[in-house]
Formats: C-alpha cells, sequence, structure tokens
C-alpha cells in the first residue's frame, strides 16, 4: 500500500486542486502583470516577483491544509473564528469578484480577437466567452474543469521553456541588470501594487482551493490525505511561480528595448498581438498560431475556473452562516445565481471601461493587493484553530513565513493606501 504513494499513476491521481490553482494563476498576472513588468522595467521586479511568491504561500497552502486536515473548506475555519469573520469575507469577495471576472474575461476576449476575428465587437467575445464557461460549467462540471486543466499547463509549460531557451543565447546580458536604479516616476509605484496584487493570485484562491480539494474528495469517494494534499498543491505552486520568473525573463529579454514602447493604455486585442510576437521572436512565425491557441486556452481555463470559483465559494459561505459544514453541498440555486451575477456584472465592467485593459487590469489587481491582508489574516486564524490536529498545523519556518507574509502585506497596504492619499 506504502508503495502506491510512490508511483506515477499515483502522483498523477493526487494532482487535481493543485494545478486548479496554477490554471486560476497563470492568466492576467503572468501573461499580462509580469510581462509588462519585463517590458517596462527588465529583470529589476524580479525580486519582487519571486517574494511575492515566497511570502504568499503559507497563505494559499492554508486551503488545502485546512480541508485535508479537517475534512471542511476554509470557510468553516471562518465560522468557528465567528461569523464576523464569514462577514468580512463575503464582503471582500462581493466587492471584489466582478470586476475580477471582468480582468480576465477581457484578456480572454483578447486572444479570442486576434485567434479567430477582430471584426466581433469586444463585449461580444467576453458576453461570448463567459456563456460558452458557464455552459461547460453546467455539463463538465468539476472533471472537466479538472481535465482541462491539466492539459493546458502542460502545453503552456513546455512552450514557455522552450522560448525561454531559445532566447537566452540572444539575449543582452549586460543591458538586463537585476539591481538598477528605482523608478523615478512616482506613478510607477502604483503598478508595483498592481503587480503584487495577483502575483501570484488573489488570497481569495485559498478558499476556492478548499473548496475544490474536497469536491475531488466527494467526486472520488474517499478522503485526500494531508501528504497528498500538500504534494498537490506544491506542484502546482511551483509551476506558477516558475511560469512568473518566465513571463518577467520573456517580457525583459524581448520587450525591454527602446524600439519597443508598449501604450500607456493598451487594448486587450493589442495586448494579445504583443505577447504572440514575444513567443515569434524567440521561436521564429511558426509559432505564432501555436502560442495563440495555447494562450487563449490559458486565458479560457482561467475564466472558467474563476466562474467556477466565486460562486463556489459564495454559496459555501452563505450556507456557513446558518450551520456548521458537514460535507460538500451539491450545486444549489446560490452557486448559479451567483454565477449569473459574477458574468453580467464583469460584462457590464468590460463595457465601461470599452475594452482598456491596462486600466481595467490594475484596478482588480490593485484592489486584490488591498483585501489580501485581510484575507491572509483569516486563513492563519483558521489553520492554527483547534479544530486543526496539531500535527497537520504549519509550524516552525512555515508558521514564521506565515507571521512575515501579512505583516509585509499589511505594511505594503498601508504603505499604498498613504502614496494614494498624500502623494498622487
Amino acid at each position: 500500500m506504502s508503495n502506491d504513494r510512490h508511483r506515477p499513476a499515483s502522483v498523477l491521481r493526487s494532482l487535481g486542486p493543485g494545478l486548479l490553482f496554477a490554471g486560476t494563476a497563470v492568466g492576467v498576472s503572468h501573461l499580462v502583470q509580469a510581462t509588462r513588468a519585463g517590458a517596462d522595467f527588465g529583470l529589476t521586479l524580479l525580486w519582487l516577483v519571486i517574494l511575492a511568491n515566497v511570502l504568499k504561500y503559507p497563505a494559499f497552502e492554508s486551503g488545502a491544509r485546512y480541508a485535508a486536515a479537517t475534512g471542511t473548506s476554509l470557510l468553516e475555519g471562518y465560522r468557528r473564528r465567528g461569523q464576523a469573520a464569514l462577514l468580512l469575507y463575503l464582503a471582500v469577495t462581493v466587492t471584489t469578484m466582478c470586476i475580477v471576472v471582468a480582468a480576465v474575461a477581457a484578456v480572454t476576449a483578447g486572444m479570442a480577437a486576434l485567434l479567430i476575428s477582430p471584426a466581433v465587437p469586444f463585449w461580444g467575445w467576453s458576453a461570448g466567452l463567459l456563456a460558452a464557461c458557464g455552459a461547460l460549467l453546467v455539463v463538465g462540471r468539476f472533471q472537466l474543469l479538472e481535465r482541462l486543466m491539466k492539459a493546458l499547463m502542460v502545453v503552456l509549460t513546455i512552450t514557455t521553456l522552450v522560448a525561454i531557451v531559445a532566447l537566452l543565447p540572444t539575449v543582452d546580458t549586460a543591458r538586463l541588470t537585476l539591481w538598477p536604479p528605482l523608478p523615478q516616476d512616482v506613478a510607477a509605484y502604483g503598478f508595483l501594487a498592481a503587480l503584487v496584487g495577483w502575483m501570484p493570485s488573489a488570497i481569495d484562491v485559498a478558499v476556492w482551493q478548499s473548496l475544490w480539494g474536497l469536491e475531488k474528495a466527494r467526486t472520488e469517494g474517499r478522503r485526500i490525505r494531508l501528504a497528498e494534499s500538500l504534494l498537490d498543491f506544491r506542484v502546482g505552486y511551483i509551476a506558477t511561480a516558475a511560469l512568473a520568473v518566465g513571463f518577467v525573463f520573456l517580457g525583459a529579454a524581448v520587450l525591454n528595448t527602446p524600439e519597443v514602447e508598449l501604450p500607456a493604455d493598451m487594448k486587450a486585442f493589442q495586448f494579445a498581438a504583443l505577447l504572440v510576437d514575444v513567443y515569434a521572436t524567440a521561436l521564429g512565425d511558426w509559432a505564432r498560431p501555436v502560442i495563440l491557441v495555447a494562450g487563449f486556452a490559458t486565458m479560457f481555463s482561467t475564466t472558467l475556473s474563476v466562474l467556477d470559483g466565486f460562486p463556489r465559494a459564495l454559496e459555501t459561505a452563505i450556507a456557513r452562516l446558518g450551520a456548521a459544514e458537514t460535507a460538500p453541498a451539491p450545486r444549489t440555486r446560490v452557486y448559479w445565481a451567483s454565477m449569473a451575477v459574477c458574468a453580467l456584472g464583469g460584462l457590464g465592467i468590460i463595457v465601461w471601461f470599452a475594452g482598456s485593459l491596462t486600466l481595467l487590469v490594475d484596478v482588480a489587481t490593485v484592489t486584490s493587493f488591498l483585501t489580501a491582508p485581510i484575507l491572509a489574516a483569516l486563513n492563519l486564524r483558521a489553520v492554527t484553530g483547534p479544530e486543526v490536529p496539531e500535527a497537520s498545523r504549519p509550524s516552525g519556518a512555515l508558521l514564521a513565513m506565515h507571521w512575515v507574509g501579512l505583516g509585509l502585506m499589511t505594511v505594503f497596504a498601508l504603505a499604498y493606501c498613504w502614496y494614494r492619499l498624500f502623494m498622487v
């Protein structure tokens, strides 16, 4: 029995929610924000990307750890801390969900326009994609989501690694210094908050991770072990962090040159074309259709997981206001109604921003940046609660990272608020 834990088939079977995390994270934060970081600042912000991935790790891992250790979602952990914690989570979620859906759908729509036809209005592509995601979740539910993510993550990881290797011999390393002077334009510091806000993703996804883990256990008819859950999550998280570094490098290597000047306010279609050009520069024109399909598929999967994650979390959080959690419930009217609100609200925001990708993404990511300390604190309280067996709680270096990450996120959020109130 113990030998099965080390067989490749057994390891692959355990993968699922962690790759859903990776598929959710490797979207706007990587394709848009990490690439912009490399294009505008070279490798200057590489340390910030790595630091964000390291310090946020404990907050994200809490979802997988809590679900496996207790057999309940992280939202049950919030309920045990009091209804105020659940209400706080609901407030954060309701405030951010539509704009997050809008941001990921907008990037996906830009990819679709470049891949199929730019003649279709931008809002039309967005509406069609959101409707398609909703239909897939009605038909395929969790199993389809899990299978799609495994395939797409493999394709994107391989193509990105090949592009990096192809670019290495051509890069002017003297130009790509790690520690050039910090940006002099104070407005650039706003981008730092936007970059960290979704690097590698918004802290909300920890709750989704716990719910996806429980759904996997339900569909497979078994309890997910803590070691298995953490392995799954760590594989997805490491892949996510490595791809973030890769996209910073691609942006720096190809776009951080005097010949390339990024528009201050890009449309989604423009960014999709720019991203494809990055890969074509590295691999040749033959790679354009491959990368365009892979980029679209990646963003579509992100939209799909976001459109499932918010309704799933809202449904469970509302149920927890009334009673303790016993087992994952089948999708209810709250889930479908929340999905409709997310989709329609996101589409309305897309129309309001008129396809302005840069502004839309920055608003979404900065919002997540400011709410991160709240959610990280809730996660820390839950995963160290008495209902979690002592052997399953974070300890030692991991617990210290929890506190350091929470402290720095709080300081950075307060500093950003001070900057916006008194410096701009």
